[in-house]
């Protein structure tokens, strides 16, 4: 037999998943990212990640993952996971290929009607195109 408190316990711990679910991605603050020495990529969205290996500017993919890397943890890791490894409740972006960067870029610099912000007056597309090297660098893809 439940007792009384630990039945409480049980409804209090899936309101409150039910609530970090529901507005997980409404309260997050964008972090500043310093991008170093990689080039200002400028505002019209790319279709593709120039740091990526064999694109325009692949020869900086290591700085890009560095880069990338800081401004995951800051801006990203909080609803996608360590290491862009979902939980299950936000889209596990490992999943994502070379394919997939015009909805990437999309989803990033608009945000969605579930919750994930706009980050576009926020993170520059250098910042941008460096979390999804990053991402990939984990990936595998």
């Amino acid at each position: 037999m439940m007792s009384s408190i630990s039945l409480r316990t049980l409804i209090l711990g899936a309101g409150l998943a039910w609530t970090i679910a529901a507005f997980g991605h409404g309260n997050v603050t964008p972090q500043p990212v310093d991008t170093g020495d990689l080039p200002d990529l400028g505002t019209e969205a790319l279709k593709e990640n120039p740091f990526r290996a064999g694109n325009e500017y692949g020869n900086l993919n290591a700085q890009a993952v560095e880069v990338g890397k800081s401004a995951y943890a800051g801006n990203c890791a909080g609803c996608h996971g360590i290491e862009a490894q979902s939980g299950g409740l936000t889209p596990d972006l490992r999943e994502l290929t070379e394919w997939d960067d015009e909805y990437y870029i999309g989803r990033v610099m608009n945000g969605t009607e579930r919750g994930m912000p706009s980050f576009k007056s926020n993170l520059g597309q250098t910042a941008i195109w460096s979390i999804r090297t990053y991402v990939e660098s984990v990936s595998g893809n």
